[in-house]
Formats: C-alpha cells, sequence, structure tokens
C-alpha cells in the first residue's frame, strides 16, 4: 500500500533541509585544504564561477526532475524516458554505498566530540590516538551505531516531522557555531610561532599566483569542480528525492540559488575556522585535508590554545557533527524514498529495513581496519582500506557517471526545455537560460567526464 507523498511545508523548509545535505564533512575537511592548496584566493574565485554555472545547473537539473515526476531517483528516471530506468537503479545505489561510511565517519565526528565535552581533548591531541580509535574492534561500531540509529529516527517521522523539522533546529545552530568559532579563528596569536590568525586569513583568501604555470591552473580548476561537485548533493538521488517534496507553487529558481549561496557561504567560513587557526600554530605546511585534517591537524591546534581549547573543540566538532547528521538523513532518504516509490513499502518498512541494511555493511566495514585490514592501491594512486573502496566506487566512478547520464538525458533526450518549463512554471523568470542550455548539452558532460577520467589516475 504506498502512502501519499509528503511535502515541505514551505519553500524556507525546502532550502533548509537541501542546504543541510549540501553542507556536510566535505565542506569543513576538503574546502579548507584545497583553499590552501591552490592559491587562496585564486582556488576560491575558481569555485565561485563554478557554483554559478556547473553548480547551479546540475542541481537545478536534479531537483526539477524530482518536482516534474513526484518521484524518488530510482523511479523517477525512467517516467522521463523509459529507456533510461537504469541510470535510476545507479543513482541509488550511490547513497545506498555512502550511508554505511558516512555513518561511520559521523560515528568518529561523535568520538572527538565526547572525548572535548569530557575534558579529554589533550589525549585526543596526542599521536596514535585516531589510529588507535579506528583499529579498535568495538568502540567504532558503538560509535557507528549510535550516529545511524540519530539518521533512521530522523528519517523514520518523515519528511514533515523529521527531516524538516530536524533541519529547521540543527541548520541555524549550525551557522552560529561556524561564525561563532571563524570570528574567534581570526582572533587567535601565538607568542611561540609570532604568527596571527588574521595572517592565516590573508594567506586564504588573497590570490597567490606566484610559480603557477598551466598545469597548475588545470589542477585549480579540477580541484574547484571535484568539491563543488561533491558538495552540493547532486549525483546521488538526494536532490531528486528532495525535488520530488518540494511543492509545485513554489519558486523553484529562487531556492536553488538560496541553497547554492548557503551552501558556498559555509564553505567559505570553514576556510575562514581553520586555516588561519592551523596556520597560526603549524605553519601553512600543517594544512592536510580529509580525516587527517579533521581528527589529527584540528585537536592539535586546540591542545596549544590550553584549557579554551576543550571548550572551543566541544563547539567544533558539535558543529561538524550537527553538519555530518543533517547529510547523513539525506543520503538514508535517498535511498528510503526509492524502495517507497518503487516497491510501494510503508516508510517504516522502507527505513527499517535500509537502517539493518547499512549497519551490516557498516560493522564490516569497520572491521576493515583491524580483523578484516587489507591495503591496495586505487586507480588514482591513493591506498585505500574497505572504507575508502566502498567512497572511491560511490564518488569517484558512480556519481559522475550518474552526472553525465543526466546531462545527456536532459540535454539530448527529452531536451532542456523539459527542466526550464518545470523551473517557470508559475511565470518566474529563469534568468541564466542560455548559459544554462551550453552548460547541460555540452560543457557541464565534458567537465564531469575529465573528472572521470581523473578518478581513473589518467592524469596522474
Amino acid at each position: 500500500m504506498s502512502e501519499k507523498r509528503s511535502s515541505f511545508s514551505s519553500s524556507l523548509g525546502f532550502v533548509i533541509a537541501a542546504a543541510g545535505s549540501a553542507v556536510g564533512l566535505g565542506n569543513i575537511w576538503r574546502f579548507p585544504y584545497l583553499a590552501a592548496k591552490d592559491g587562496g584566493g585564486i582556488f576560491l574565485v575558481t569555485y565561485l564561477i563554478l557554483a554559478v554555472t556547473f553548480g547551479f545547473t546540475l542541481l537545478i537539473t536534479e531537483i526539477s526532475i524530482g518536482r516534474k515526476t513526484k518521484q524518488s531517483p530510482l523511479t523517477a528516471y525512467g517516467i522521463l524516458h523509459p529507456k533510461w530506468k537504469g541510470l535510476g537503479v545507479i543513482a541509488v545505489i550511490v547513497p545506498f554505498m555512502i550511508l554505511p561510511y558516512y555513518c561511520i565517519i559521523g560515528g568518529w565526528v561523535l568520538k572527538y566530540f565526547v572525548a572535548f565535552v569530557t575534558g579529554n581533548g589533550l589525549e585526543a591531541a596526542e599521536d596514535g590516538y585516531f589510529g588507535g580509535f579506528i583499529t579498535d574492534i568495538g568502540s567504532p561500531i558503538i560509535y557507528n551505531i549510535i550516529f545511524l540509529a540519530a539518521t533512521v529516527f530522523v528519517i523514520y517521522k518523515g519528511v514533515n516531522k523529521g527531516i524538516e523539522a530536524m533541519s529547521k533546529i540543527l541548520m541555524p545552530i549550525l551557522l552560529v557555531l561556524v561564525i561563532g568559532v571563524a570570528i574567534f579563528s581570526l582572533t587567535i596569536h601565538s607568542k611561540e610561532t609570532g604568527r596571527t590568525g588574521l595572517e592565516g586569513f590573508m594567506v586564504y583568501v588573497v590570490p597567490d599566483v606566484s610559480g603557477m604555470g598551466v598545469k597548475d591552473f588545470f589542477v585549480v580548476i579540477m580541484d574547484a569542480m571535484g568539491q563543488l561537485f561533491y558538495s552540493i548533493s547532486v549525483a546521488m538521488g538526494i536532490m531528486v528525492a528532495y525535488g520530488s517534496y518540494f511543492k509545485d507553487d513554489h519558486n523553484l529558481v529562487k531556492s536553488v540559488n538560496q541553497i547554492e549561496i548557503f551552501d558556498t557561504l559555509v564553505a567559505f567560513l570553514a576556510g575562514v575556522m581553520i586555516i588561519p587557526a592551523v596556520y597560526v600554530f603549524m605553519g601553512k605546511e600543517g594544512m592536510t585535508g580529509g580525516p587527517g585534517l579533521m581528527f589529527v591537524a584540528i585537536p592539535k591546534v586546540f591542545a596549544e590554545m590550553g584549557k579554551i581549547g576543550n571548550v572551543l573543540g566541544a563547539v567544533f566538532f558539535l558543529m561538524v557533527l550537527f553538519a555530518a547528521l543533517t547529510s547523513s538523513i539525506s543520503v538514508l532518504e535517498a535511498v528510503v524514498s526509492s524502495l517507497m516509490d518503487q516497491f510501494k513499502v510503508s516508510r517504516r518498512k522502507a527505513t527499517i529495513l535500509e537502517g539493518v541494511i547499512a549497519l551490516v555493511l557498516g560493522v564490516i566495514i569497520c572491521l576493515g581496519y583491524n580483523k578484516l585490514y587489507f591495503d591496495i592501491k586505487l586507480p588514482n594512486g591513493s591506498n585505500a582500506q574497505l572504507l575508502d573502496i566502498f567512497d572511491y566506487i560511490s564518488n569517484n566512478i558512480l556519481m559522475p557517471i550518474v552526472a553525465i547520464g543526466t546531462c545527456i538525458l536532459i540535454g539530448w533526450i527529452v531536451k532542456p526545455k523539459t527542466v526550464i518549463d518545470e523551473a517557470t512554471k508559475n511565470g518566474e523568470k529563469f534568468g541564466r537560460r542560455k548559459l544554462y542550455i551550453a552548460m547541460i548539452k555540452v560543457v557541464a558532460p565534458i567537465l564531469l567526464f575529465i573528472l572521470l577520467l581523473g578518478a581513473f589516475g589518467v592524469f596522474s
């Protein structure tokens, strides 16, 4: 028996939920690192240009597909064109693969929040603490279960009482915490190093083209595009699912612009939070990306701050926890809505089923750091354990394939008019119409194909 389709109560509810999905770990642990690595302001300007062209194109396309079909990713593509059902299958495999390991990383964040809030920040900053935690058999599984349970609870409650209600609570708090920590970061100075937070801020925002050649500029463009692509929650079924809950009489173009602004603002503020603080205590060479930044470098920065470091560390990891939770909620919803639409099962059954599968896979992935440990080299040159393999297949391979397929379907098969008509059906203005058509037909597929080649190690 199929349930009546829910919808977000307002445009604001949709924007906050979609922005919550987009604002995740990538904004916090990858954006600042890439900005510091790629010449500061040069990266920021490149990212902004891509956000209003490439990002806008992918985002408005997926949300329009969802609203037009009133279906989840698994079934929406087949409704647009019967021969493209397969793209929907790939689109739902992505969040299915992401959810287990994203909840594991969410568990890591929870562990560090607990460490700082209980006054054990100095211990968390010690060499070997992070490695010791993730290679332990029981502890990461317990934290994974807690984080996954919180995610499942929200989706179990539904679109309005779950996703929308939780996003309206978490996102304003997250924004206040980000701004607060960012302002504090600018005021830091160290007597030992002689560096200040404002100097670190200048490293972040001032363009540095010294020694940059054509190849370096290409790397900046690829880094900015990759970061944007993975940051705005496209190509993983989420925006199609959320779009299907977006009311027909609400302004789609305006909402997409607001999501872009919010996501870019939080990414920029994450840089203001992290780069000055790391620069003051560790210098420019202290900037790393990914788990190394989040769970090794940043705890060391808080440890250098003395007593206030424990308080600030707790606030920081609470903020990261909220960002991770709003993203994991959307990942689970993409799968649950697909099960509901395809198999006509209730939200309750779909949520419990996917929750159990994610738990089993999560336990196996956790054991990949101890009992099931192995180390292989991926085509892009990086070393990988089980978690990294799940991440590589879903993010680096399947997501570009879904996005390229979407561009071909909309750009050449059902035509861009399908999306433009959906976005303007209440008489709204579609300001970037010509740009959109050029991007969806030609520019975006080419950029995405280059991104896919990079994943296969063609440029390394």
